[in-house]
């Protein structure tokens, strides 16, 4: 057992190398080229940030253990991913050890950003070197570094790596290996680094430069170039809203051929259980429950993966920075700043990971009230109702021969959900703890444009699918079986003049549930589907399959939600339930975190309260509204 027991005692007491640099140094790439799939993801005790620790052997056979610290630009920490980096590498964190050695990852065409935190943490006293990366785009460019000369500087070892690149991490290997055996140090309080004012370690980068760099040939780049176009105050935001409109156009256009032959597959299913079973409780589990309530929610994959495609396209070029700058002054009438916007881009894809990337927002109140808005963004789980109200109740036609209509309509919905996001924030900045600061500048590092890595678009694309498939296979599976359950007991009684499912638990939460909601339109049907909803919004697309599915009579299938939609609910309903899912009460999962990343039960109570007001005032408007119209 202990001869076992050895390897994980070795690494266990390995030297930890901790990498440190600005944000989109290259970093995290060089962290994985050293370690590979020898790494494990977990939180930094008592606080929702990642941890990501991995090992490797160096050429010479020395174990060494590896943190991938927060990015940060200094350590007079800002956000509380600096912080985080700060309290590590300074061993204030309790339980963990300062690292043995610091190597500070550097990008080669942007020194005059990164050598500001290289000075900060060489005055803490660690092991350091220093790890020039991307240093082929530098030359590529016509930047000359010389690392001989900037080792001197620095009075600590330079190499240069490409972590992109195969082998691009071995003169990193070679300079660890020449440290051996690490001497062990402790590092000096962070008054060392606050001994020195920042003009003057600006001071210093500006004269260190001078030394080792040649930028005279620099040829720029075509990110310079673009960036007069896109970042332009007049064709730059027209440029981004033609491109968001044309994301939504794409999602029901191109998904409609895959989506189409989903269905097929899920009728032919369903079709081919009632031909071949006999009637009974197990035909209608699988076909009433599982088909109807699964299949109508994977039908939308196309669609959810098209929005994703394009999101990831956008990220990978570099171009959701100049998105953020854009925005900036539009989201600063409301009181936040730009950097707002990837916290509430992220919450497209899910509220939760947009939630939790809100801790890089420096104001603790801008984070606050980004927070608290981040699931107004509408979430790819909106997407599934949204597209089957939409296919139900809007006519699949052109509008000016180019735009569809449907596509147009998701739009606004999307749409929507900004505006109401920006008006809470407004109010939220002028009610909550008094009045705000004045508005911070935005400062945010533009990475240079480059052409997405089919690589990475792949694993996103994956990424996506699995969790959405894992949501089918297991938490929605769950509820639409916990549902069928319901909604089939007890049986009909005796001279029953309605569906089983009138009579069940479910139809009496339902008809129970139909007394506060008949004001905004939503029939006893509506009123199940919310309920699992709660968990999942998505599972209410499922919900309505089971539902309806066993409120037919006769032989019809009701995984064909749409045609069964159109004719049972009116217009005035199909609008008003579209309305409650562009506010729509926030699931368990997402409060949860919201809790944990406030540290206060309080704002998930105030989340869930305002938003379900908010959906209910909404839906009631547009409800009664449409029926003026005569919808």
């Amino acid at each position: 057992m202990g001869a076992v027991d050895k390897p994980a005692q070795a690494v266990a007491q390995a030297p930890m190398v901790a990498l440190l640099g600005n944000p989109n140094c290259g970093k995290t790439a060089l962290f994985n080229r050293l370690t590979g799939a020898r790494q494990k993801v977990a939180n930094y005790a008592g606080v929702t940030i990642e941890r990501k620790e991995g090992q490797f052997t160096s050429p010479d056979g020395h174990a060494f253990r590896l943190l991938d610290l927060p990015g940060a630009y200094s350590l007079k920490a800002h956000t509380p991913d600096e912080a985080i980096t700060r309290d590590v590498v300074a061993g204030l964190r309790a339980g963990e050890a300062s690292p043995d050695v610091v190597v500070c990852v550097v990008d080669a065409t942007n020194l005059r950003l990164n050598l500001r935190l290289v000075l900060e943490i060489q005055r803490l006293g660690l092991p350091m070197l220093l790890a020039l990366n991307m240093v082929d785009v530098a030359r590529k460019r016509g930047i000359e570094i010389d690392a001989a000369k900037l080792s001197q500087e620095l009075g600590m070892a330079v190499v240069e790596t490409v972590a992109v690149t195969a082998g691009g991490e071995k003169s990193l290997l070679r300079a660890l290996d020449g440290m051996w055996p690490l001497a062990a140090t402790q590092a000096r309080p962070l008054a060392a680094i606050d001994a020195v004012s920042v003009e003057e370690t600006q001071r210093e980068v500006r004269r260190i430069l001078s030394v080792v760099s040649n930028d005279s040939r620099d040829k720029g780049n075509l990110s310079e170039k673009i960036d007069d176009v896109v970042l332009h105050p007049v064709l730059g935001p027209i440029i981004l809203a033609v491109l968001m409109f044309l994301v939504f156009q794409a999602v029901f256009t191109w998904a409609a051929p895959v989506m189409e032959w989903i269905k097929d597959t899920v009728d032919g299913g369903g079709g081919l259980l009632k031909e071949h079973m006999a009637d009974g409780v197990l035909r209608s589990l699988l076909v009433d429950g599982v088909i109807s309530g699964v299949g109508s929610v994977l039908v939308f994959l196309p669609q959810i993966l098209i929005l994703f495609f394009f999101i990831l396209i956008l990220e990978d070029c570099g171009y959701l920075p100049r998105a953020a700058f854009l925005l900036d002054r539009l989201m600063g009438g409301v009181g936040l700043s730009g950097r707002a916007f990837i916290p509430l881009l992220s919450s497209f894809a899910c509220a939760i990971p947009g939630v939790m990337a809100a801790r890089t927002i420096q104001n603790p109140r801008d984070r606050l009230v980004t927070i608290m808005i981040a699931p107004l963004m509408t979430c790819s789980a909106r997407l599934p109702v949204y597209a089957l109200v939409i296919a139900a109740f809007i006519p699949e036609r052109e509008v000016w021969g180019v735009l569809s209509l449907q596509g147009l309509v998701l739009f606004v919905l999307y749409f929507a959900g900004i505006v109401s996001a920006m008006a809470v924030a407004w109010f939220m900045k002028r009610t909550m703890g008094g009045k705000s600061k004045s508005k911070q500048p935005l400062m945010l590092e533009l990475p240079s444009y480059h052409w997405p890595h089919l690589r990475n678009l792949a694993i996103g694309l994956w990424e996506r699918a699995k969790i959405f498939l894992t949501r089918v296979g297991t938490v929605i599976l769950t509820l639409m079986v916990l549902l069928w359950a319901l909604s089939s007991f007890p049986g009909a009684p005796e001279g029953a003049t309605h569906p089983a499912i009138y009579y069940s638990l479910a139809g009496l939460l339902g008809r129970g549930l139909e007394f506060v909601f008949a004001p905004i339109g939503f029939n006893w049907q509506i009123c199940i589907a919310l309920v699992p909803g709660m968990a999942a919004r998505e599972v209410a697309v499922g919900a309505l399959g089971t539902v309806y599915a066993l409120s037919q009579t006769g032989d019809a299938l009701a995984s064909q939600l749409e045609p069964i939609l159109s004719q049972t609910w009116s217009m005035a309903t199909a609008l008003s339930l579209l309305a409650w899912y562009v506010f729509a009460p926030q699931c368990l999962s997402t409060l949860s975190v919201v809790r944990r990343e406030t540290g206060s039960v309080r704002y998930s109570f105030i989340m869930a309260g305002y938003m379900f007001a908010l959906a209910y005032g909404a839906s009631f408007i547009t409800y009664r509204v449409a029926l003026m119209l005569g919808a």
